[in-house]
């Protein structure tokens, strides 16, 4: 048995309760995992009856309770019915039931977690003002400092991108004064290491430039000659099979055909546009360097489609098969 996987459910004016129901319905009967639904539970059950579902969702009461599917709720009282999109009590909702999820966690009780999308600007306005994604919250939760976000999904030929990101969330103009040589460094380590997690044969990462071309020698710029490229040289001296910078418009063609296991890319869009092309519907975040194993689906709360049941879950199932599957190398490696 894989044991434990919570799943925090996001805004619930979003699909997060939604795709949630549908991928958990898809995954339970697959194996001997136990699911935390950590949420409004008069909503699932609403959910549950109306996309017809019928899943057998039971008010969690401990870990050694009989059953499969266990919902909680860490709020006093149930959320409003019909709260509008983006709405501040949602918002407010869905940090507490992932601060939950986290906490579980770290106490051990749950063996991974994955959280439904929230929405950043949402949150803010309802009074969280420093946040600034569901990644650095939960980096800030566990004290957890050195940390990157990878993306990962496959196309239809089942072939994979891995990207692992320098930097996130943060402007483009911003990028070159963020962007450092310990930033680089260590998500070329996280990347290899996510790789031997994934019980890979080899870790080869690539990296890429920041500039177009990977800078043309220093006519566009020249990070890739005092930073990048020195970064890379030293990562390769401990031992890293890493090469690079690399152009940014051509290394991802390479990665998708195998010739390299991962790519460090060095901002957000560099690294998620050609993810999303390949793998919109199965792309995962997997938060790297936490002390637990926290997943989540590549979408956002998509708040004009939810509640009509059209919300497609494939990214939540995929982050979801992930989680298990971590969860169960885990398990299995010696102590």
């Amino acid at each position: 048995m894989t044991g434990w996987i919570g799943i925090s459910l996001g805004d619930a004016t979003g699909v997060g309760p939604e795709v949630a129901l549908k991928a958990v319905a898809a995954e339970a009967p697959k194996d001997g995992s136990k699911y935390l639904l950590i949420g409004d539970e008069l909503c699932l059950r609403q959910l549950n009856r109306k996309f017809g579902l019928n899943l057998p969702l039971e008010k969690f009461s401990g870990r050694n309770a009989a059953g499969k599917l266990f919902v909680t709720n860490p709020l006093a009282q149930p959320l409003p019915e019909d709260l509008s999109a983006g709405s501040p009590v949602a918002a407010r909702a869905a940090i507490a039931w992932l601060r939950n999820g986290a906490e579980r966690c770290l106490r051990g009780e749950l063996d991974a977690l994955v959280t439904a999308p929230v929405n950043k600007e949402s949150i803010v306005r309802a009074g969280h003002k420093h946040f600034v994604g569901q990644t650095e919250f939960l980096s800030g939760l566990a004290k957890a400092k050195r940390t990157a976000m990878m993306l990962l999904g496959h196309d239809e030929k089942n072939r994979w991108l891995r990207v692992a990101l320098a930097t996130i969330h943060i402007s483009i103009k911003s990028v070159p004064k963020k962007l450092t040589a310990e930033k680089i460094s260590l998500a070329i380590e996280l990347a290899a290491q996510a790789c031997r997690d994934l019980g890979l044969p080899r870790a080869k990462i690539a990296v890429c430039g920041l500039n177009p071309h990977a800078g043309e020698g220093g006519e566009f710029g020249d990070e890739e000659i005092k930073m990048i490229s020195p970064t890379v040289a030293a990562a390769k001296k401990r031992g890293f099979d890493v090469v690079g910078p690399l152009s940014g418009d051509t290394v991802f063609h390479y990665a998708l055909h195998g010739d390299f296991d991962a790519v460090v890319a060095m901002y957000h869009d560099q690294g998620l546009a050609p993810l999303k092309a390949v793998a919109f519907d199965t792309g995962v975040n997997w938060t790297l360097g936490l002390p637990f194993i926290r997943t989540s689906p590549d979408h956002g709360t998509a708040y004009d489609i939810a509640g009509k049941g059209i919300a497609n879950p494939s990214s939540m199932i995929a982050a979801i098969r992930l989680a298990k599957q971590m969860a169960r190398n885990k398990k299995q490696q010696p102590t």
